[in-house]
């Protein structure tokens, strides 16, 4: 017996050395932490609990193969959690590797827990051929399957190359570090093999590349200290189906001072965030994405110390129009909320979308088409402030009352039309213009289109009490396997 229990501390010892100290040191010294260090972090301590942790592929050396799984608590939430070794076989996928992440996936859609994933990984282990790849289909396969039904998320470490970057697409949230992570489809040395074309890792892939063009990461960290304590933040916004968001009391609320920051001037621009903050408990917003498509915001707060999502258009950039990123970047934003019952809360001043041969000939109506198909598909709660114009086609796609909204609400100043009366007079002829002095925002309430016009300082009163009302809405939709979004 004794012999026994030495030989099981000796297999866990071994399972814990990963690739051993000499790889291990030459990662840190690339400032990067150990996976059980990742997992250190990002978890409440003394909850991670391992699952396979001896399991090894048929051409591995190594228990574990390369690949850390389990089950662990933040914030006293039960979340399953994946987190790749890159000190074996450079994080590799092999045939176990990818078993033993499907196996954690299983095991969290049962549970409806949560799944994260620590990624540092150089892709599939060339040396199983095309075991690796058929691997990673197990891997999609379940990131289509669970879609929905739990929250997914990945975090970019390290090294994050072909076929690898394809599972971090099909989550919910992609966090990254700024320095010593990589994600592309394919790396340097293989572009410069097959093109001649020498390319900086950083400029092909890199955070800053990510985050702000391509727009694949929600969420850039200095470190991976940084990153996984806003993953820890992140899970505080969102329930599952066994675990809603709390609704807790907080203090009293001053939003005294909301009317002051939009301009008086209708041509002067104003920073929407300044609105949200006022509206929403303070210190309570979590953006996401957010130096892409900066036109339009997006990301999480909580009101009366309930957690809602935000979108909200932008004037300090294009006018706070919608282009292509903005709408698909609202849009899968607006479906996440809608499949985990999280209310949305739109803040509305558009002139329209943003106008061009460029954007027309880049896809602009089926892009558009996206958003107004999030907002119309959309059954959770949805409310709509307009805080000083809404425009045309822009008008309808921001979730007004003809794609579902619940509650339109509109502040005095509001301008609601077909488009900007100074163009509206240049195209309509003289003969055709209606005689009306009456403010477009007092007809769109007579309409029914408006179902309040509030002072601002009342708008966050309103909305507390709205969503409370709202809380147990039920939206029944014609039954069928499912629609077929503008893609």
């Amino acid at each position: 017996m004794h012999e026994s229990f030495n030989d099981l501390s000796e297999w866990r010892q071994k399972a814990l050395r990963g690739g051993g100290e000499k790889r291990a040191a030459a990662h840190r010294n690339k400032g990067k932490l150990t996976v059980r260090q990742r997992l250190h972090e990002l978890l409440d301590e003394g909850s991670f609990m391992e699952i396979q942790s001896f399991a090894k592929g048929c051409r591995s050396e190594h228990l574990g193969d390369g690949v850390v799984t389990g089950t662990g608590l933040i914030h006293g939430r039960q979340v399953g959690v994946y987190a790749q070794d890159a000190t074996v076989y450079g994080g590799s996928l092999g045939d176990m590797h990818a078993k033993k992440i499907a196996a954690l996936m299983d095991l969290a859609a049962k549970n409806q827990m949560p799944v994260i994933g620590l990624k540092d990984s150089g892709g599939a282990r060339i040396q199983e051929g095309v075991v690796s790849l058929e691997g990673y289909g197990q891997i999609f396969k379940r990131n289509v399957l669970y879609s929905g039904q739990i929250p997914q998320i990945s975090v970019i470490l390290g090294s994050c190359a072909g076929g690898a970057v394809y599972s971090p697409a099909l989550t919910d949230f992609v966090f990254m570090t700024e320095q010593t992570a990589h994600m592309f489809l394919t790396g340097p040395k293989v572009i410069e093999k097959a093109t001649g074309e020498t390319v900086c890792p950083d400029r092909l892939g890199g955070a800053a590349v990510q985050h702000q063009t391509s727009g694949n990461v929600h969420y850039t960290g200095k470190d991976e200290r940084d990153v996984l304590k806003a993953v820890r933040t992140l899970l505080t916004y969102i329930p599952t189906k066994r675990r809603p968001v709390i609704h807790n009391k907080v203090q009293k609320h001053d939003a005294s001072d909301l009317g002051n920051i939009l301009p008086k001037e209708p041509s002067r621009t104003y920073d929407v965030k300044q609105v949200v903050t006022a509206i929403t408990d303070h210190g309570s917003f979590f953006e996401t994405q957010r130096c892409f498509s900066k036109n339009i915001v997006t990301g999480f707060a909580r009101l009366q110390g309930s957690s809602i999502g935000l979108v909200a258009n932008q004037p300090k950039v294009l006018a706070g129009s919608l282009d292509l990123n903005a709408a698909d970047k609202a849009a899968r934003f607006i479906r996440f909320c809608d499949a985990f019952h999280i209310p949305i809360l739109t803040l509305v001043d558009v002139p329209g979308f943003l106008p061009g041969e460029k954007a027309e000939h880049a896809g602009i109506i089926r892009h558009g088409a996206k958003l107004l198909y999030a907002y119309a598909e959309a059954t959770v709660p949805k409310i709509t402030v307009i805080l000083r114009k809404a425009f045309g086609g822009a008008y309808v796609a921001m979730n007004s009352k003809g794609l579902g909204a619940d509650f339109v609400y509109a502040w005095p100043e509001a301008e609601i039309d077909v488009m900007g009366k100074s163009f509206a007079d240049e195209i309509v002829h003289p003969a055709l213009r209606e005689v009306d002095n009456e403010p477009s925002v007092m007809k769109a309430a007579q309409l029914g289109l408006i179902d309040d016009i509030l002072m601002p300082d009342e708008t966050r009163e309103r909305l507390i009490r709205s969503f409370d009302l709202l809380r147990s809405k039920e939206e029944d939709r014609p039954l069928k396997k499912h629609g077929n979004m503008p893609l």
